[in-house]
């Protein structure tokens, strides 16, 4: 009996020694797997889920993905200034999608000391336009004059936007502070007269609002203080059916959207993950410009510099490497595009036709405000 015992106690030692062996082997099996599972991850903060940039990151995930090399991992985002703080702070997040002047806005706060520094670009990407959707009631722009207006949750690049460009309008709103969605049922409720929404169109946000409910966009004029920081631009029956009749587009101003990094040690682990993110991105840029993708990337010039930035120093030695895609467009055929741009403009609001040599004036005017912006 004592040697049956000793050896069930022998069995029983045994059987723990093989139990904590295949533990420990196990547990390296999972510590390499999470390692090469992890080791090519790159997280990109973008917007909410109607919006522009939670598309665009997720673009960039169906088609940058390469098993363990590349994974992008798209992460809902709250706003351009949150973005900001994500990218210097919140783990796992290397990269963002912001509007361009949030970096001028947060020196102007000092609002996020050291991201003048800490957070760099690789491109600017496309124009998101100004939306600002108002009840029946609301005429003109001038009309939102004491009224609610909600502009975004707090830290957005909306509410950014829009305190400048209600402040250059010398409009002064009352400013509410929801979430897009509950923004548009307190719309149609009345309990605000307007939203405004600084995204890419066509938005989604927008495709469910029926024409019968009697809400529309409101014009933006693209006075001289204003398009010393925005772009002029327009919605269109082709972007919004419902909302913007057929010839009779709808002015409005833009701002530029930029793909933000965190400007990690030269040849630390995070900086080789980005740097491989930033070649595959330029690589394969040119699938972004197909269907199905977002048609915004088509207003992409990854040369495009951006004052008040740093580009990523991958960024550079790519651009540097591959200087065919530096070049600038075209000067003629840019004077073409500006110039159906004042055409079609003149139409819509009906006013006189342009003579060459005041659509050429305006031109070169153009040229000299690109050049320093």
């Amino acid at each position: 009996m004592r040697k049956i015992g000793m050896r069930l106690a022998m069995a029983a030692i045994l059987a723990v020694v093989s139990i904590a062996s295949i533990d420990r082997a196990g547990a390296k099996t999972l510590e390499g797997q999470g390692w090469r599972v992890n080791s090519g991850v790159v997280g990109v903060v973008s917007g909410g889920v109607d919006g522009t940039y939670l598309r665009i990151a997720a673009d960039l995930a169906a088609v940058l993905d390469d098993d363990d090399i590349l994974r992008v991992v798209p992460i809902i985002g709250k706003g351009s200034l949150q973005n900001m703080s994500d990218i210097m702070y919140l783990k796992g997040v290397d990269i963002g999608i912001v509007q361009a002047d949030v970096m001028a806005y947060i020196k102007r706060e000092h609002s996020l000391p050291g991201a003048d520094t800490s957070i760099q670009y690789i491109t600017k990407l496309y124009n998101e336009e100004l939306h600002i959707l108002a009840r029946p009631e609301i005429a003109k722009i001038e009309d939102l004059a004491k009224h609610k207006v909600n502009i975004d949750v707090r830290g957005g690049g909306t509410g950014i936007t829009m305190t400048l460009v209600f402040e250059r309008l010398g409009i002064a709103i009352d400013p509410v502070t929801d979430d897009q969605a509950l923004a548009l049922d307190k719309l149609r409720r009345g309990e605000i007269s307007a939203l405004a929404y600084v995204t890419g169109k066509p938005a989604p946000f927008f495709r469910n609002i029926k024409k019968e409910e009697g809400l529309h966009f409101l014009s933006v004029p693209p006075s001289p203080a204003l398009l010393e920081t925005y772009l002029p631009s327009q919605l269109t029956a082709d972007d919004y059916p419902a909302l913007v009749s057929s010839g009779a587009p709808v002015s409005t101003v833009a701002v530029g959207s930029v793909m933000a990094v965190f400007n990690w040690p030269k040849n630390s682990d995070r900086y080789k993950k980005v740097a491989r993110f930033v070649d595959a991105f330029f690589d394969k840029f040119d699938t972004f410009l197909q269907p199905p993708r977002h048609p915004k990337w088509k207003e992409v010039n990854l040369a495009a510099e951006l004052p008040g930035w740093v580009r990523f120093a991958p960024a550079t030695d790519w651009l540097k490497r591959n200087a065919t895609v530096a070049a600038k467009a075209n000067p003629e055929e840019m004077k073409a595009i500006f110039y159906r741009f004042i055409d079609e403009r003149q139409r819509a609001s009906g006013g006189p036709a342009m003579s060459s040599q005041q659509k050429e004036e305006l031109f070169n005017q153009f040229e000299k405000w690109q050049a320093t912006h």
